[in-house]
């Protein structure tokens, strides 16, 4: 039976977790203080190369961390008609972790109801509140996601550009209820080193394959887009957007404005 208490798992789920990565990540707990004794973390779990190397990156901390921290997964299926999750079941399960998979039809409401041709806002809030009653029925109090510095970047130049706001996601909130927090311990890391993990250790990565994001670029790939051309010119670039973003990204835990945190129009 799968046992979320603080084990250390199956060892053969015991990946050789890049000492950077894992530094940085650890880094970032400690920063935002992200994880208390007893804590129950609900994983999700897309499928993409980001968090299931931040799953990889918890089951290494739970293994060597002095406060004690069990886990679980969740993946919320959109029922988009390409996304195809069942290979993370055998996956997460081989590890000995709860598994919870939450179908909901948020790719045909989506349709239904949005009149724009990228429904990435609108997806994104419906899959945070599938994954919030998973983590309220299943007895978690805590929410892991995995977005790393680029999408807090991204995230960055698009509140500011469209929205006129300095704002970015929070590193570590509370939901407007109180019985939650939400944590990205990947706030820290880059998404060329998850990748790069992803994909030296074969991890079983579900490409992205939304039709309407394919057909339309977001404005988050532009920004994407104008990022790597910048840090072509300067190789510091994300060094300094760190340093700049912390404040933003460290905005008091009890704060209303993390309560009602929303990821910004794509």
């Amino acid at each position: 039976m799968p046992d979320d208490t603080g084990g250390t798992g199956d060892a053969r789920h015991r990946l050789p977790v890049p000492r950077l990565l894992a530094r940085r990540m650890g880094r970032a707990v400690s920063d935002f203080r992200m994880i208390h004794p007893g804590d129950r973390i609900l994983v999700a779990l897309s499928g993409g190369k980001d968090s299931l190397s931040m799953l990889a990156l918890l089951q290494e901390l739970q293994r060597h961390s002095p406060v004690s921290f069990s886990l679980g997964v969740a993946t919320v299926d959109p029922m988009s008609p390409d996304y195809e999750p069942s290979p993370l079941r055998g996956y997460v399960q081989e590890s000995g972790l709860p598994y919870f998979l939450e179908r909901q039809d948020i790719f045909g409401r989506a349709r239904k109801h949005m009149g724009r041709p990228s429904y990435c806002s609108f997806c994104a809030r419906m899959r945070r509140g599938v994954l919030y009653h998973c983590a309220r029925r299943e007895g978690y109090n805590v929410l892991a996601l995995g977005q790393h510095l680029d999408d807090f970047a991204e995230s960055f130049l698009m509140s500011t550009f469209y929205n006129g706001e300095l704002r970015t996601m929070k590193a570590h909130y509370r939901v407007r209820e109180g019985d939650l927090r939400v944590i990205r311990p990947l706030v820290y890391c880059r998404e060329r080193q998850t990748r790069a993990f992803a994909e030296a250790e074969g991890l079983p990565v579900i490409p992205e394959n939304c039709p309407a994001c394919f057909r339309h670029p977001t404005e988050r790939q532009r920004m994407k887009e104008l990022l790597v051309a910048q840090e072509q010119h300067d190789p510091r670039l994300f060094r300094h957007l760190q340093g700049a973003l912390l404040p933003l990204m460290a905005k008091g835990l009890d704060d209303a404005d993390a309560a009602r945190e929303e990821i910004p129009h794509e």
